[in-house]
Order: C-alpha cells, then structure tokens, then sequence
C-alpha cells in the first residue's frame, strides 16, 4: 500500500489546525499528516502534539524555531518525507482555502495518469474562487500568464499551492538549490518538474478565502515572483536537466 504525507505549515493557526486534521483523516483514502509549525505564538503545536495521542502514528510535528518562509517550510517537510520513504507527498494550506476532499483526487489522478506532479488548479477550468476581491483574483491569474509567458510551460495555476508529489520527482529535483520562497517556491518546483520532463496533471478546484485566522500574503510575496521568475529561467540557460525515463 502507498504511504501518503500532506505536508501542512503553519504559523498561528489555532483556529483551523486541529478541525483540519480530524478532516483530513476522515477521508477513505489513508493519510498521514506532518505539521511544519515555525514556533507559533497561539500555541498551534500544543494542539497538534495533543492530537498526537489520539492519531499515533499518522499525525507528526516538526516544530522550527520560528518563521522562516514557505518555501523552507516545505523543503523541510521534503527531507523529512524522503527519509521516511513516503511514496506520495501532497502540499496544502491549513485555512481550508483548499478542499481536504480534493486531496484524494490529486492523489488518484497520480496514480491512475502516473503522473510526477497533480494540481489542484483554480484556473484550469475557468476561474474557480471563492471571497477573493477582485483585484487579487486578477493579480493571481496575470502572475500565472506571466509566468507561462517567461517560462514555457503550459500550466494554468502555477502558484498553487495544492499539489501532490510522487516521491521520485522530490528525489530528482535539486531540493538545495530551489532558491525562492512564497508563490515563486511553487513556481519554482513546477519549473523544475517540468525541465526535468515528469508529467504534470491539473485537477480542477474550488478555491476558498481562509474564514478563520489572518492571511500570510504580502505584495513582497508577488514582487518576489516577478523578479525571481525572470532570474530563474535565465539560470536554466546554464544548466543541463536530465529528463526522466519511465
């Protein structure tokens, strides 16, 4: 059997972690569950390491000494995978923006297409969200025009956030030398994926504002993109990716 870790950061998110866990293991497909807490304030850890008890086995923590990013918070949870042999990785935010029932559909669209990498794309089928104002739904999906236009790839929602990894493409990427943080670390891994020629399969999505909690988005998260999405095709230029062989 197939052994599934969400990877879910957190940063003061007391008010969604433990209904988020307790959703997350309802579902039929078997998960198990690491929270990647940057020393949260609110006391969100002390609500995972309670659960712990109840979810032996399945519900893990790995607490850093504070707020580091985004993008080091997930590298953080790939090691932590790939030491463990986890067969599938998923990324997903805490807020309930995404669905945890769409967690088994990434997951049966990368086994069933053997895919390296599924989405849980907001724009694949249309615009698909949820209590964002208009102005940031626009910035998203012209960041994700953007940045088809500079890279190549045919990716509707590059900056999404909801992603299932098959382990293989996390072992192929040079986790190391991923250099940005916020929605340019979700850019960047999907360019990788796709240099390195690993099938990418979008699932559409309903994407949901957070209702709970404050948001972590900042205008620097997007000027990072920008700039760091420019830079980042630029270095490809100089380096060979070996293209997988099924």
């Amino acid at each position: 059997m197939h052994q599934n870790l969400v990877l879910i950061p957190t940063y003061n998110e007391k008010e969604n972690v433990e209904r988020m866990i307790r959703k997350v293991f309802s579902l039929k497909t078997p998960f198990e569950l690491l929270i990647i807490d940057d020393n949260s304030p609110d006391g969100t850890a002390a609500i995972v390491e309670r659960l712990m008890t109840e979810y032996q086995g399945k519900l893990h923590i790995l607490k850093r000494s504070g707020k580091q990013g985004l993008g080091k918070a997930y590298l953080a949870g790939f090691h932590w995978a790939l030491e463990r042999s986890y067969d599938y990785i998923f990324e997903m935010d805490c807020d309930f923006s995404h669905n945890p029932k769409d967690l088994e559909k990434l997951y049966k669209e990368c086994v069933v297409q053997k895919a390296g990498m599924t989405i849980g794309s907001r724009y694949i089928s249309g615009i698909n969200v949820v209590n964002w104002p208009l102005g940031r739904v626009l910035m998203s999906y012209l960041a994700s025009v953007y940045v088809r236009t500079v890279t190549g790839m045919k990716i509707m929602d590059t900056t999404a956030g909801f992603v299932c990894y098959q382990r293989r493409v996390l072992e192929t990427i040079d986790l190391d030398n991923i250099r940005l943080k916020g929605y340019g670390f979700q850019i960047e891994m999907k360019f990788k994926t796709w240099l390195h020629g690993f099938k990418i399969v979008e699932v559409p999505i309903i994407f949901k504002d957070r209702t709970e909690g404050a948001s972590k988005m900042s205008g620097g998260i997007f000027n990072e993109a920008l700039w760091g999405v420019l830079k980042m095709k630029i270095r490809s230029w100089f380096k060979y990716y070996e293209k997988v062989r099924d």
